[in-house]
This record gives C-alpha cells, structure tokens and sequence, in this order.
C-alpha cells in the first residue's frame, strides 16, 4: 500500500454532475467535427510578485536542516502582495500575446469586449488561423457568459463554445488550467519579483519561450480529458 495525498476540489452536486457529463459529450462530438486545430482555449489569471513554490514537490537534498541556507530554506510570504491579472488564449498551432488588465481595473463586460475581444479576437481567423474559422472557448465567469458578450460572439465569431456547452466547475478541463498557467508561473516566477513591471517582463519572456509542443500537448489532452468525465459521470478526473 502506498499513501496518497487528498486534494481539495469544488464540491459538485450531482446536477452538476450531470451537465459535466452531457456537455462533455457535446464537445467531444464538436472537437470529432472540427478537429484540435480549430480550437482555441483562453482563461485568466492572477499573478503576484511573489516567489512561486510547490509544498508538495519542493523539495531540498541535504545531510541535515541546520546546513540549508536561509534564503534556500524558506519561502517568504507578504499580506496583499503586488498582483496583476493576465488572460491568454491557446491552440495547437499558436498563441495569443499575453493581455494584463490595469490595476484597478474588473473584467467587466466592457472591460472584456474592449480590451480582449476586440484587439484579439476579431481578427484570429485571419491571423493564427489564416482565414479559416475557429472554436472560441471561454468558461463561465459573468463578463463571458453577459448577454452582451453572447451576443457580440455571435455576431464576431459565431463557432464559440455558448454558455450553455462548457461543463461548469470545469477548469479540469480547460488546457491553460490544468497544464499551461502553471509552467508560465514556474518560469516567469522563479524568483520573486521587486516590482509589477519586472513580473510582467518575466511573463512576457517566459510565454513566448514554452514550446509549441507543449502547448499542443496540453490541447491534445482535451478529448482524452472529455471522455474521462463521461467514464466518471461528472465526477472529478484528478
């Protein structure tokens, strides 16, 4: 016997459940029709300045405690450390640049339009997917599921996921969630940060230095990740 760690997860009810399973049949029919190539996966997140560390995997090899420098040794922590929240959008064959929300600033619905869906996303047929149509993936906060939102998505680009077809509480299904977020902050965060302006630099350059090939194999974990929630009935696949 071997132990095993438990994880902390949303608590999923069993209509929850139940929309996980049948939604992720939908996608797994939509990606049999439109293949990984067309689809592009975003999502946001917060950054902080801060040192980013593993409890789990973070380990050091030494004959004793006492021997481990004290900058090795611990991990320093502040209140309210210096943030900036960051969206970005991947597919199999490219990527968006990164986009960072102002400080101050929620992502609204306004906010969402003006400073994603407008610059980035109008034009990304023409650009990363030359002139073919692409499946736009979003989940399920309100600035995404707005009525507003809705309706300029149809309008822009109709061929996205609708509120109504993402699995919710379904960031195990997401590629920038289960895979991506987390190699960008390992990189970009090695070390902490002094100030906002060093953070994003370090995003920046981190971002365009993961290899394509990741970023594929992330997407290419979607359908497998799909049909592991159907086998489950909704239940959790990690």
């Amino acid at each position: 016997m071997r132990s095993f760690k438990r994880k902390r997860v949303h608590h999923i009810t069993t209509l929850v459940k139940a929309k996980r399973a049948s939604r992720s049949k939908g996608l797994l029919k939509r990606h049999a029709i439109h293949g990984l190539n067309s689809f592009l996966f975003s999502d946001e997140k917060l950054f902080t300045i801060e040192e980013a560390t593993n409890p789990q995997n973070d380990r050091i090899i030494s004959s004793s405690i006492s021997s481990i420098p004290e900058e090795l040794r611990y991990v320093s922590r502040i209140q309210k450390p210096l943030s900036v929240m960051v969206w970005a959008g991947i597919s199999s064959i490219g990527r968006t640049p990164l986009i960072f929300v102002p400080a101050g600033v929620k992502i609204d619905t306004r906010t969402y339009r003006e400073l994603i869906l407008e610059p980035v996303i109008q034009d990304l047929s023409k650009t990363m997917f030359s002139g073919k149509p692409f499946v736009f993936q979003q989940d399920g906060a309100p600035a995404h599921t707005s009525n507003a939102t809705q309706a300029w998505l149809r309008s822009n680009n109709p061929d996205f996921i609708q509120k109504e077809e993402w699995p919710p509480y379904s960031p195990d299904l997401n590629p920038m969630d289960y895979s991506i977020w987390s190699i960008l902050e390992t990189r970009a965060c090695l070390k902490s940060h002094t100030n906002i302006d060093s953070l994003k630099k370090s995003l920046c350059r981190d971002w365009e230095r993961i290899p394509q090939e990741i970023l594929r194999a992330a997407v290419e974990a979607f359908p497998k990740r799909l049909k592991a929630v159907i086998e489950r009935k909704g239940g959790y696949i990690e």
